[in-house]
């Protein structure tokens, strides 16, 4: 017997009068307990509204576009029984793509799927990402997730998997093509008893359950048609107490694990922290971000005393005593880490050293590097494990020779030639470092220019300035082998400017990362893990299991630490009970080479990859009074503006202290500035932020420090 129920918008925290942006049910439609019915927007977040009963709508009372308020009614259904019913069960979700016209799909009466295509899914906010390798060839048998194709991004290489099983019959791509999402990879024959892969297989990225998406919803297909995210698990009892017990156990204690069991901890929480490093601060502060700016900072040094040489002020070639240089940098990170480690204990968070493993939903073992193992029972857990370097499999990585981003920080020595493969920024930074401190410098790139995720004409100063001081750089080329012998590291080459062979004293390995989802037993406390390593989560940071959240590297796109940072205090927030959403705008990019180069919010590749019509406002370095001052004057600023609106989306900057001046472009995007806020912001001179205001200016036509065609004048607003 079926009750007319009424459903009501249930306590939403301090909004009022919040607008209705979608409405997902009509009178008639079937629902489940958790299914969504609407989804809200607030100035800062978008929430969905679950059923909390299931049964069949009667009447939808609200529409897109309405306001609304706490016990204001959203819809009367006929529910089955008094009683609401248990949450439905986590469902796989068909992830193929829909089948084009005149071709068995889905449903249809054949079983039979033919000929579909296979398209690249949502990979985040990146459009025109190169291939660098290409999995298949026609009449290959694939399964779910094989891969497919592998693209590189300017952080990390990521490949496609198949969402679908059968025989390959046509790839519609090659190695060097640049990709977005819905491109078609290849066409495939199948058959009714293919498999298909589960929703949660998708890399996190913009639109999916992942970094970027709106909590509770995941939207597959070139359209988004509307298929969930698995509902969430049940939050399991408290575990009996191990050695050690928390309210909130973070796993992880890089910039993401630290901020957020600080965080946690500063609301109240009872916060245990686990870490494998001796020291905190994880990779960022123990072996990356902060040891390579130390060195970076010591490359800069020896580069500007050579170049005064053309100003009439000449020193000797520097002194290096690697030891004692590599003491300094050891000093900058102990300190760091030493102040981490006394944060801890002001705020009474128990670390405990050690490599951790999930045992179930509410225990994690922690493995000492003795042997020794602890337990610590939890009630919610935020997971920060981070990522590691992609490791190839044609190169001899049990050779000393052969370094990772790791050990080029370490500073073994100085070789007489290195080679680096790898032209994103994790390589070419530290290149500078070599380079400065006297070795000669190779670099391989597969794709047709240096940090592929930039504009090429952000890039191309770094690149006349690099081409100059580096024995050489190979665009367009990659290492098919390496052979280990005495005389050096025999590397066999293919494309480009490379020659065949090259024989150099150490190769550093910098192709990207790849995240540590599956080496944290994730399987062991249900928690949903994709075909790479990436944890899907909402936009407060939940996994499928509600009382396990998840940060930083190990949910997707961008990898770097001030996502990470942010991440956290929404993770740690919400174990607190609080209304917290990730839901940043923006999340900047910066080289820190020689020329520095940073970029944040639109590129013009992605520009025009989407169809925006935009307009840009450039800003040579070649006219700054600052910059002149500097020796400098190969620097540029590019600000990039929506042509309605004319309200910033994106900024590019090459020169030095790109990296710091980009901050001001990203507080522009998230306040929603526009070309003349930011032209009016008087900007102390001479200075490089300069730039930034005469750029936007360039693109109102009202800039008096460059000549340029005069442009229609518009009305004022």
């Amino acid at each position: 017997m079926s009750t007319t129920t009424e459903i009501h918008l249930p306590d939403i925290g301090d909004f009022q009068q919040v607008p209705i942006i979608e409405v997902h049910v009509q009178p008639g439609s079937k629902i489940n307990v958790d299914d969504t019915l609407i989804t809200l927007e607030s100035d800062k977040a978008t929430m969905d509204i679950p059923a909390t009963v299931a049964g069949t709508v009667r009447e939808v009372r609200v529409k897109a576009g309405d306001r609304i308020s706490q016990g204001d009614l959203i819809i009367t259904l006929d529910a089955e029984g008094a009683s609401a019913i248990p949450p439905k069960e986590r469902i796989k979700e068909e992830a193929a793509p829909s089948p084009g016209p005149g071709q068995a799909g889905y449903g249809s009466p054949s079983g039979v799927y033919e000929a579909i295509e296979v398209r690249i899914p949502d990979i985040g906010d990146y459009t025109n990402v190169p291939i660098i390798e290409v999995h298949v060839q026609p009449g290959a048998t694939i399964k779910v997730d094989d891969p497919l194709i592998t693209l590189e991004s300017d952080k990390a290489t990521m490949e496609v998997p198949a969402a679908q099983s059968g025989t390959i019959r046509e790839v519609k791509v090659k190695v060097g093509d640049r990709v977005s999402q819905d491109d078609v990879i290849a066409i495939i024959e199948t058959s009714a008893g293919a498999s298909v892969a589960p929703l949660a297989d998708h890399a996190p990225g913009q639109g999916q359950a992942g970094y970027g998406s709106s909590a509770l919803e995941a939207r597959v297909g070139p359209q988004g048609d509307g298929h969930r995210a698995p509902a969430p698990a049940p939050k399991p009892p408290v575990a009996a107490a191990g050695d050690f017990h928390a309210e909130v156990v973070v796993l992880g204690a890089g910039p993401g694990g630290y901020t957020a069991a600080f965080r946690a901890a500063d609301l109240g929480k009872n916060v245990v922290l686990v870490d494998r490093w001796p020291s905190l601060g994880g990779v960022c502060l123990n072996v990356g971000c902060i040891p390579s700016k130390a060195l970076l900072h010591a490359a800069k040094v020896i580069d500007e005393t050579r170049s005064m040489g053309a100003h009439g002020i000449s020193f000797a070639e520097p002194s290096i005593d690697i030891e004692k240089l590599r003491d300094w940098k050891d000093g900058v990170v102990k300190r760091l880490t030493g102040g981490l480690a006394g944060l801890a204990k002001q705020r009474k968070v128990t670390v405990v050293p050690g490599v951790g493993q999930f045992l179930s939903m509410n225990q994690l073992e922690v493995r000492s590097d003795e042997g020794s193992t602890k337990i610590v029972s939890f009630e919610q857990a935020i997971i920060a494990a981070g990522s590691e370097p992609v490791i190839l499999p044609f190169i001899p990585h049990d050779d000393p020779r052969v370094i990772d981003s790791t050990g080029a920080l370490e500073l073994d020595g100085i070789p007489q030639r290195l080679l680096v493969i790898g032209g994103g920024i994790i390589g070419l930074e530290m290149a500078t470092v070599y380079h400065a401190l006297g070795a000669k410098v190779t670099v391989v790139e597969l794709m047709d220019q240096i940090i592929p995720g930039a504009d090429k004409d952000i890039v191309t100063p770094l690149m006349k300035r690099i081409s100059k001081q580096y024995e050489a750089i190979h665009l367009k080329a990659k290492v098919t082998k390496v052979d280990a012998n005495g005389q050096g590291l025999t590397v066999h080459f293919e494309g480009g400017s490379a020659p065949a062979t090259d024989t150099f004293d150490r190769i550093l390995v910098a192709v990207g990362r790849k995240p540590n989802g599956k080496l944290i037993g994730a399987e062991n406390a249900g928690i949903a893990v994709d075909a790479h390593g990436f944890i899907p989560v909402d936009r407060q940071m939940r996994t499928n299991v509600p009382h396990i959240f998840a940060v930083g590297d190990i949910v997707g796109q961008p990898m770097l630490a001030h996502k990470a940072v942010h991440e956290g205090k929404v993770a740690a927030e919400t174990t607190a009970g609080k209304n917290a959403f990730f839901d940043a705008k923006v999340i900047p990019s910066v080289a820190y080479t020689d020329p520095e180069v940073a970029w944040v919010g639109m590129t013009e590749n992605e520009a025009r990859a989407k169809g925006l019509k935009y307009g840009k406002g450039v800003f040579p370095w070649a006219a700054s009074g600052r910059s002149l001052s500097l020796g400098r004057d190969e620097g540029l600023t590019k600000v990039l503006f929506d042509e309605a609106t004319e309200q910033i989306i994106g900024c590019s900057i090459v020169g030095p202290s790109a990296g710091d001046l980009i901050a001001e472009a990203a507080l522009a995007i998230e306040m929603g500035a526009d070309a003349q806020d930011i032209g009016l912001t008087i900007h102390p001179h001479p200075t490089l932020s300069e730039t930034i205001g005469m750029a936007a200016e360039a693109f109102e036509g009202t800039i008096t420090d460059l000549y340029m065609p005069k442009k229609q004048p518009k009305t004022a607003h």
